[in-house]
């Protein structure tokens, strides 16, 4: 009896604090972008072609939003691709969370591996694709930055859509997270005043992106 009672106290207890957390506002959506529905998807490709110097290459592809349990995701996939330094994550995403963007690419460089932005088909030819607000940032991490002919980064100013009590004050200090982090990552701080002069996407070519550092290899259209 004494046990059973036990039992459903400690269900109970365990109820209460998942009751709790899920009452947070953002807590669902990090439990559902966590367990049950990720916004983003994943393709590990033995043989990406990239064409050019770089050819072929292992990759993992990735694809969709970048929501606010992303970053876990990403390392779990990481962790079951076993990509080598050097090897690719292929990028193909409109945004998403700049936290979690920035955890991502963190990430990446501390893996030693590269990025591009584009998708793949069955055989595993790489075509031009788009990488946009937050995914640039993800794609700022790789120790060499890949740019595929046609495909495009797009930038614009970070805003914070949660309450805060000075908006002003909220907004400088993503402005210098965000320029910090592409100091390390040897992107010029221009990418940065691009970002802040437009709210709206702003859509940089190979050209540009390289001459901000952003992209360090253009390899042509593959």
């Amino acid at each position: 009896m004494w046990s059973a009672v036990i039992f459903v106290l400690l269900i109970s207890g365990v109820g209460i604090r998942a009751y709790r957390d899920l009452s947070r506002p953002d807590a669902w959506a990090y439990w559902k972008d966590q367990y049950f529905s990720p916004s983003l998807s994943s393709q590990l490709i033995s043989k990406a072609d990239f064409g050019g110097a770089v050819g072929s290459r292992p990759a993992l592809a990735i694809r969709g939003e970048i929501g606010p349990a992303a970053a876990n995701w990403f390392r779990d996939r990481l962790d079951a691709a076993h990509l080598a330094p050097g090897d690719v994550v292929l990028l193909s995403s409109p945004g998403g969370d700049l936290n979690q963007a920035l955890i991502i690419g963190e990430m990446i460089r501390s893996r030693g591996l590269t990025t591009a932005v584009g998708v793949a088909d069955g055989s595993g030819w790489v075509r031009p694709a788009y990488c946009a607000s937050a995914c640039v940032l993800a794609f700022a991490g790789g120790t060499t930055r890949y740019g595929i002919e046609g495909s495009m980064l797009g930038v614009h100013r970070f805003v914070t859509t949660a309450p805060v009590a000075d908006p002003v004050a909220d907004t400088q200090r993503v402005t210098g997270a965000v320029l910090h982090y592409m100091t390390r990552m040897g992107v010029s701080s221009t990418v940065v005043e691009a970002m802040s002069q437009t709210r709206d996407i702003r859509w940089l070519g190979t050209k540009e992106a390289a001459a901000m550092n952003l992209i360090t290899d253009p390899i042509g259209r593959p």
